[in-house]
């Protein structure tokens, strides 16, 4: 299940926020391993959160220092929501060659049916999802259901219940010109329950 929420932050707000966060937050390019190829994530990230999240092998250590902001935006997340989220992973893409592939996010982490709040600040960008094959199709995705939803300035996007589990998602590189745009998701992390973070 998806909501979508335009104008969760008013246009405003959401310009100064971005200009903030663009300024403030510790942004970082991560090399992921796929395959035994290792390669520059297309885009700049940064955690927060208690403890340390993994994801394509690559593992974000445990970032307590929130930055003012960030914290204020959870909080309101949090009433609208009703879910308390405890880790936020932020993303930059610098220009229209950024992009994060298909994939879900099902890390064990993140529970059974995670819930993940979204919001967008700057450039829109489209966020795309599939529904996986069934089992019979042998992961072939070629007449599967899509979705294209514009991400704006402002929008917050919440996935939770069965999304990760029955749907991939992606924000494909663009043919025309992007400014920048920053997207926080917001997440619930659980610790591992043998303790050791692999």
């Amino acid at each position: 299940r998806i909501h979508l929420i335009p104008g969760f932050i008013d246009s405003e707000q959401a310009d100064w926020m971005f200009e903030q966060l663009l300024q403030d937050i510790p942004w970082g390019q991560r090399t992921h391993i796929r395959q035994e190829l290792s390669f520059e994530e297309p885009r700049l990230t940064s955690w927060y959160g208690e403890l340390p999240y993994t994801y394509s092998r690559i593992t974000m250590q445990p970032n307590p220092n929130w930055h003012p902001l960030l914290t204020m935006l959870k909080e309101c997340i949090e009433e609208f929501t009703g879910y308390t989220f405890n880790s936020l992973l932020c993303n930059l893409y610098r220009n229209e060659k950024d992009s994060v592939d298909w994939h879900s996010d099902d890390e064990p982490s993140l529970g059974k049916n995670p819930v993940i709040a979204s919001l967008s600040f700057g450039a829109t960008r489209t966020f795309e999802m599939r529904k996986k094959p069934s089992p019979e199709d042998d992961g072939d995705y070629t007449y599967v259901e899509r979705l294209r939803i514009p991400l704006d300035h402002g929008t917050l996007l919440v996935m939770e219940g069965a999304t990760q589990e029955d749907w991939q998602h992606r924000v494909p590189k663009e043919y025309h010109s992007r400014d920048e745009r920053i997207n926080l998701t917001f997440r619930i992390i659980y610790p591992e329950p043998d303790g050791v973070w692999k």
